[in-house]
């Protein structure tokens, strides 16, 4: 089951949603806002694609950070921590895919080859 990761209101998570109903695709959908960025799922996240790129530093939420904040996101462990308080900072959607891959954010050709295998 291929579980999509994220915030409802998001307009990205929004089309990925809206991506897989269109191909009819079947997906759970787990949202940070109600239950939470699960830890575990975070460590794993960040060992497959890396803390940097599952950090949003170009959302409104980074920059409503202050300089102070922003400026102690040095490693995995600093960025860990935050993302857990912040799960707005979470590049969005994650998606867990049927074969144990691991995708942030939303490109329609990319997961169209995902898809084909």
């Amino acid at each position: 089951m291929i579980v999509l990761y994220g915030i409802p209101n998001c307009d990205t998570v929004k089309k990925a949603r809206a991506w897989l109903s269109e191909h009819h695709i079947e997906h759970h959908f787990h949202d940070f806002k109600k239950a939470g960025v699960p830890a575990d799922r975070l460590d794993r996240w960040s060992a497959q694609l890396g803390w940097e790129t599952l950090l949003n530093r170009r959302g409104t939420t980074w920059r409503k950070l202050d300089a102070t904040t922003q400026a102690r996101v040095v490693d995995a462990a600093s960025a860990r921590s935050l993302m857990l308080q912040e799960p707005s900072l979470i590049k969005r959607p994650v998606v867990e895919w049927s074969d144990a891959r691991t995708t942030a954010g939303f490109d329609a050709r990319a997961w169209q080859q995902q898809l084909a295998g």
